[in-house]
């Protein structure tokens, strides 16, 4: 039984909208007005709106079968991508363009095939609970979704939403397969629907926060800081950081919100125009000192200090330094729920 968009509709979480275009499926986290913004401002950041991060189908089945058939293409600077596919909370198999590919230490910029893919995965006996991943990097298309013809299927939605503002760690860069991010995993801890609106390369962008959502999250999940330091002077930061967090309070007022200071990275020693890296964490806590509903959480220490949890040796997280930064954060957040 192949999917219609109805249907997918009721087992898609993450995606602010789904449309069908010629026999293909879209999925946008971000809405129309938040695009305009990046398509406005900032091309290159407006194409990174188009991949599939924190998009996910989650659905009850007794389906013996699954299969995917999907398109993908150029959205962000990474080309390796995976879907994974879990039944009953286990990764039970997975689609990618990289296992047959000898990966370096640094795998970043390698190059990887893009285009049509499909598999057939095999869920085993019984009702059962699945949840497929779509990949983070790159943007997908979906031309078939199927199940057995005589399986049931009925969506899964977590009572709760978080929607995660962030740079390229929050957007998943360089987990390998996208349900090792750590905004996944902790989206999961918390029972919340995750929204990712992280854009690689992005800072504290004011506008972004001022445009709304059309729910109430329970939770956001803020994670600049990174960018600005590397490219930003401290007076232009310390500005866009405090309107940033005026105008998420102002449209969010109920929500928990978290502030989270930059994680270590490897050049943090090197001169830059805005001063001290450490600067950075000192002034967000100054901005968000006086806003209620915001508790800054320090992220220095979430990833050992070692390259080798660093997929690009110095910056971005690979899958094992996602799971001690999804770990230390959860460790801090569960203090305030």
């Amino acid at each position: 039984m192949k999917l219609n968009i109805e249907q997918l509709k009721q087992i898609t979480t993450g995606a602010v909208k789904i449309k069908e275009e010629n026999g293909w499926f879209s999925f946008s986290r971000f809405t129309a007005e938040q695009e305009k913004l990046y398509q406005i401002t900032n091309k290159d950041f407006y194409n990174k709106t188009f991949s599939t991060a924190g998009i996910k189908f989650s659905f009850k089945t007794d389906s013996k079968n699954l299969f995917i058939k999907f398109r993908t293409s150029v959205s962000t600077s990474r080309k390796y991508f995976s879907i994974d596919v879990f039944a009953n909370d286990c990764l039970i198999d997975y689609i990618d363009n990289f296992s047959d590919t000898e990966l370096a230490q640094n795998y970043t910029q390698q190059e990887f095939l893009l285009g049509d893919f499909s598999k057939n995965f095999e869920l085993g006996d019984g009702e059962k609970t699945v949840c497929v991943h779509l990949p983070w990097s790159v943007k997908t298309l979906i031309e078939e979704f199927s199940i057995d013809d005589d399986a049931f299927i009925e969506g899964i939605k977590p009572e709760k939403k978080l929607i995660a503002f962030g740079d390229s760690i929050t957007h998943g860069y360089d987990a390998l397969h996208p349900s090792n991010r750590y905004i996944a995993k902790l989206a999961d801890m918390l029972g919340a629907e995750e929204f990712n609106k992280a854009i690689g390369g992005e800072v504290f962008f004011p506008e972004l926060a001022e445009s709304k959502d059309s729910f109430m999250p329970d939770y956001i999940t803020v994670a600049y800081g990174t960018n600005d330091w590397n490219g930003t002077d401290e007076e232009t930061f310390k500005y866009k950081c405090k309107a940033f967090y005026m105008n998420l309070s102002r449209n969010y007022p109920d929500s928990k919100i978290y502030a989270i200071t930059p994680i270590w990275r490897k050049d943090m020693s090197e001169y830059r125009e805005f001063g001290d890296f450490k600067k950075v964490e000192q002034d967000i806590r100054s901005a968000v000192m006086d806003i209620e509903n915001i508790t800054v959480i320090s992220g220095f220490d979430f990833v050992p200090k070692d390259e080798k949890y660093f997929a690009d040796l110095r910056l971005h997280p690979n899958d094992d330094g996602f799971e001690y930064y999804e770990k230390n954060l959860y460790d801090k957040i569960k203090k305030y729920i």
